[in-house]
């Protein structure tokens, strides 16, 4: 039947996960290429921490969102709230590319203030996508919040494996007056280009969020009058309205008894929602900041092998969760402890840099990969299935599931702001230098630092 292609369930599918993409992909494209632009900007080798602060300002969009569903419960429309996030966020990335690199003088010297102030609107869109992206995923049935936190995680996949292509963080070590130095190469595109796919990719979000909700409106015209939008409007608007106010609804007059609305806030949901903020303080601010610190002082194959290998976990596990939702709270909590437990073990390794146990094993770089792709893989599959259960608890309730990732994620990246940068309590690993044994590392036929990374830069 022609046009039946359009109507299957594979192609909704497919356009959440897109859809989901330009959620955090914009903040992940920035850290991912710092490498490269840090070389150029004014700022050097400060603009993480210009960026993580940036990062933090753009929860005031969180902040707004939320006082908006509580002022005026069911007011706010989030369709239209989504259109101008992405379509926001599109214009943004589109002068991020042809200026990034323009500089501005300011109080006698030169700052990079086009990067920062898009930056900014990126990372203001990225946060407030969280409380937004969410609820409206309420719409659909259970198994697509599952397939959204898949696309959620092609948001860190897609640019790690293009800024792979593009050779980040490539090396030689080259010998100049008996001294080993490294000489990082040129990389295979500049970083316009990047961000030119950053456009790319934030264009195909919008325009697959368009296509959601067409096909959304072809099928209400379908419906009988008694299923409109209206009524689904109203009983969004409803259930809102309930959980900002104890659990509930106001009458309106004398239409006769109705069972009570029953009540958000319980000990399950509140436990649900204390595993989200917990699993994202880990996920998006603790582990993010040490990463370079427990995985470089291996080598820097280790290093990149523990990012793709890790945001590869990601979609699978929430994938995973398709088809088996873990639903017992003492599983979900095994899960999350078994977890907490590869987290324990890579800070330690990072509180231990630049000379970490078996590090010049093949055993010690195994276990750092595969301690990263288990810490991903389960929080992922954790957060998808308490994702999926929050999502039969209401609405509103995916709206405090995007509050407390965005809150977990927050808090976490503030608590290792101070330690990192601050106070400087991780040794970073110095590259073409073994600092462990005293000596410098001698490097071998063809010039790189390993064997191994000559391998993987091969």
């Amino acid at each position: 039947m022609p046009g039946s292609w359009w109507r299957a369930a594979a192609v909704s599918h497919g356009l959440t996960a897109l859809f989901a993409m330009g959620s955090w992909v914009s903040v992940n494209s920035l850290w991912v290429e710092l490498p490269v632009v840090v070389r150029e900007l004014p700022e050097g080798w400060n603009l993480p921490a210009y960026l993580s602060v940036l990062i933090a300002f753009g929860n005031l969009g969180p902040i707004a969102v939320t006082v908006a569903h509580h002022c005026a419960p069911g007011r706010l429309n989030e369709r239209v709230a989504i259109h101008c996030i992405l379509a926001l966020a599109v214009v943004a990335s589109g002068f991020l590319a042809p200026f990034w690199s323009r500089r501005v003088p300011i109080a006698g010297a030169e700052r990079s203030l086009p990067f920062l102030l898009l930056s900014f609107v990126l990372a203001l869109v990225c946060c407030t996508s969280t409380v937004t992206f969410l609820p409206f995923m309420f719409r659909y049935p259970p198994e697509y919040i599952r397939t959204f936190f898949i696309g959620q995680g092609f948001s860190a996949l897609f640019p790690c494996v293009v800024a792979l292509g593009q050779g980040v963080g490539k090396l030689e070590c080259k010998t100049e007056n008996n001294t080993v130095k490294p000489e990082y190469l040129e990389e295979n595109f500049p970083a316009q280009n990047f961000f030119w796919f950053l456009f790319v990719m934030l264009t195909i979000s919008a325009l697959s969020f368009v296509a959601l909700t067409q096909r959304r409106a072809e099928s209400q015209q379908e419906r009988p009058p008694q299923e409109s939008d209206g009524a689904e409007a109203a009983k969004s608007g409803e259930e809102t309205h309930r959980l900002y106010n104890g659990g509930t609804a106001a009458s309106e007059g004398p239409v006769g008894p109705e069972p009570p609305a029953p009540r958000f806030w319980t000990g399950r949901n509140i436990y649900l929602l204390a595993l989200l903020a917990a699993s994202n303080a880990l996920t998006n601010g603790v582990l993010p900041s040490i990463q370079s610190f427990s995985c470089l002082p291996y080598n820097n194959m280790t290093f990149h092998l523990s990012v793709v290998l890790g945001n590869i976990a990601n979609p699978l596990a929430c994938f995973l969760a398709m088809f088996v939702v873990l639903r017992s709270p003492v599983g979900l909590g095994l899960v999350s402890l078994a977890a907490g437990g590869f987290a324990a073990y890579l800070l330690a390794l990072a509180a231990l840099s630049p000379c970490p146990p078996l590090q010049a094993s093949l055993a010690g770089k195994t276990l750092v990969v595969g301690s990263w792709i288990l810490f991903t893989g389960l929080f992922s599959y954790l957060k998808a299935s308490v994702g999926a259960l929050l999502h039969g608890a209401g609405r509103g309730a995916l709206l405090w599931a995007g509050v407390a990732i965005q809150a977990g994620s927050l808090l976490g990246a503030l608590a290792m702001f101070p330690l990192v940068n601050v106070y400087q309590l991780f040794a970073r690993a110095h590259d073409c230098v073994d600092v462990c044994s005293n000596r410098t590392a001698a490097p071998p036929a063809g010039g790189a630092a390993d064997p191994e990374l000559r391998t993987f830069l091969d």
